[in-house]
């Protein structure tokens, strides 16, 4: 069976929207980790006040480079600083397409002189894999594919998160030791249940903790370990439906559209990707409609990976990035729906919620922005929506209207008023946490 090409894909839909407009798509979940353990809502709490554990294992996909040309490789496709990228640390991968929009991120793990892992969705290792065989680069690269298309077995590294503000006593415990200094996004080798793992810095919503990197060999005693070091502090294990709830917080679009559909130039890319690749497949969907997928591309400066950027090498889009600085329209806020339109409309008992549809938003009447990720946050009360608005709308405390439901897609008009209903919304900032917006790299 000849499997059809993006390229082909999206010629034979008719555009790429056709493509991806999917109003009923079910959501994505994480493979192989039960949805819950003691409840979702419980389960947010618990990074909150308490300690949680997450296990990561099995929903991202890993792609490992090496070889004397590997730094070269990503620095020519990408707008990361590798001058100032030591062993052991992790960044922000930020690649961008030629008009300067991002392709998608990732965390970028180096691990020897000339060694990676870059980890998360598969788009940016996508891309990165192109330029490397395209470009003739000296590197080897193989990618072990996440648990919902792996065919071939186990993931090769576990992955664990432990989180909140009792995560360092759960650590010291599981070391039997004080918890390492260690500088957020750089990492240190610790040894637990007599297997050496690598423990990077990291936090989420705002709290502190680790992430724990190893050989997936040893999944079942690291894993061991750590609910047994946490059961006196009450750890708590994360399901799959909190999980991909964090981010909120946190203030991390995750899903954004790769800048790849419409470029003449990137057809030989597009024809390189399977119509079954995460580039074929991600949907769209939501009340937010353009039939031109351009107007989903989103710049690197409106994610607010500012910091992250580097202009002292030349990179694809280097300077239609640099350009955009200036140009930038919208800024990443967070919505606080209220909490009786949020009853009215979805209902008084609202119970899990989840969805990275892009819904409109609105401000007198008029196009303000959309939604990027939506969800129900039970400590917080109500649902928040991480939202790109317009700079108009950007202020904290301004009162929008965020547009529920699904526009039909192509055929019909996307300022059509299809008589959906509006949750009114109050603008905060991004991150929404106090904390992970002031102090969550305080020792960088």
């Amino acid at each position: 069976m000849n499997v059809p090409t993006l390229q082909e894909a999206i010629d034979q839909a008719g555009s790429p929207m056709q493509l991806l407009w999917q109003p009923d798509a079910q959501p994505w979940t994480v493979p192989v980790v039960q949805p819950e353990f003691v409840g979702w809502a419980k389960e947010q709490e618990a990074w909150r006040s308490g300690v949680a554990f997450f296990d990561l294992s099995f929903h991202m996909s890993d792609t490992f480079l090496a070889g004397p040309d590997a730094t070269r490789l990503l620095s020519e496709v990408s707008a990361n600083n590798y001058e100032k990228f030591t062993i052991g640390q992790a960044k922000q991968f930020v690649p961008v397409a030629a008009d300067g929009n991002i392709i998608t991120d990732g965390i970028l793990l180096r691990t020897a002189d000339q060694e990676y892992t870059l980890t998360g969705p598969p788009a940016s290792q996508n891309w990165v894999k192109y330029h490397a065989q395209a470009g003739g680069y000296d590197v080897e690269y193989r990618t072990n594919a996440d648990s919902s298309v792996r065919r071939d077995g186990d993931p090769e590294l576990l992955r664990f998160q432990i989180q909140g503000p009792q995560a360092m006593e759960v650590i010291e415990r599981l070391l039997g030791r004080p918890v390492p200094e260690v500088k957020f996004f750089h990492s240190t080798h610790l040894t637990i249940a007599g297997r050496c793992i690598r423990a990077l810095r990291h936090g989420m919503a705002g709290q502190p903790g680790f992430e724990f990197i190893g050989d997936y060999a040893d999944y079942g005693a690291v894993k061991d370990a750590i609910l047994t070091a946490g059961a006196p502090s009450g750890l708590v294990q994360v399901g799959g439906e909190a999980y991909f709830t964090n981010g909120v917080e946190s203030g991390w679009i995750p899903t954004p559209t790769p800048a790849i559909y419409t470029d003449p130039a990137l057809e030989d890319y597009r024809r390189s990707l399977s119509s079954f690749s995460y580039e074929g497949k991600k949907p769209l969907n939501g009340s937010y409609y353009s039939d031109d997928i351009e107007d989903y591309y989103i710049s690197p400066w409106e994610l607010g990976y500012g910091r992250s950027l580097n202009f002292s090498h030349e990179f694809i889009g280097r300077d239609a990035l640099l350009a955009a600085k200036d140009q930038v329209r919208r800024t990443k806020v967070t919505l606080e729906v209220n909490r009786d339109d949020v009853s009215r409309v979805l209902g008084a008992d609202l119970g899990y919620l989840n969805t990275y549809s892009r819904f409109r938003i609105e401000r007198n009447g008029a196009l303000a922005g959309m939604t990027f990720w939506t969800s129900n946050i039970a400590p917080v009360g109500t649902v928040l929506a991480l939202s790109l608005v317009d700079h108009a709308a950007a202020e904290p405390g301004t009162e929008v209207e965020l547009v529920w439901g699904q526009h039909p897609g192509h055929g019909t008009d996307g300022d059509a008023d299809l008589a959906l209903p509006r949750l009114r919304a109050t603008v905060r900032p991004s991150p929404y946490d106090d904390f992970a917006r002031t102090g969550y790299r305080s020792n960088t």
